[in-house]
C-alpha cells in the first residue's frame, strides 16, 4: 500500500474537498482519498503508487493548483490491521 500527500491550493469549503475527491477518483484507482480545505491537502491510499503526472493533469483543469506531492509506503495501523490487514 502506498500513501501519497498533495498539497492543494484553492479549496476553500467542504464542496471543493469532494471536487478534488471526485476528481482524483476518476484520474486513478484508489482504496481511499480525503482532502481537506482546512489543511490545503489530500490523502491517497492505493496499492501501487500514485502517478504524479495524472493527478497533476486531472486536477488542473479544476482550477486547483497542485503544491506539492510525497509518495510514500503505507502500512494500516490500528488494532484490527493486524487481523483483517
Amino acid at each position: 500500500m502506498f500513501k501519497t500527500t498533495l498539497g492543494i491550493d484553492g479549496m476553500a469549503c467542504n464542496m471543493c474537498e469532494e471536487h478534488i475527491c471526485s476528481t482524483i477518483k476518476k484520474a486513478v484507482e484508489v482504496k481511499k482519498v480525503t482532502a481537506s480545505h482546512g489543511k490545503k491537502q489530500a490523502v491517497i491510499i492505493s496499492e501501487h503508487p500514485v502517478d504524479e503526472r495524472l493527478i497533476r493533469e486531472a486536477i488542473a483543469p479544476t482550477g486547483y493548483g497542485v503544491t506539492s506531492f510525497a509518495c510514500e509506503p503505507y502500512e494500516k495501523k490500528g488494532f484490527f490491521a493486524k487481523f483483517f490487514g
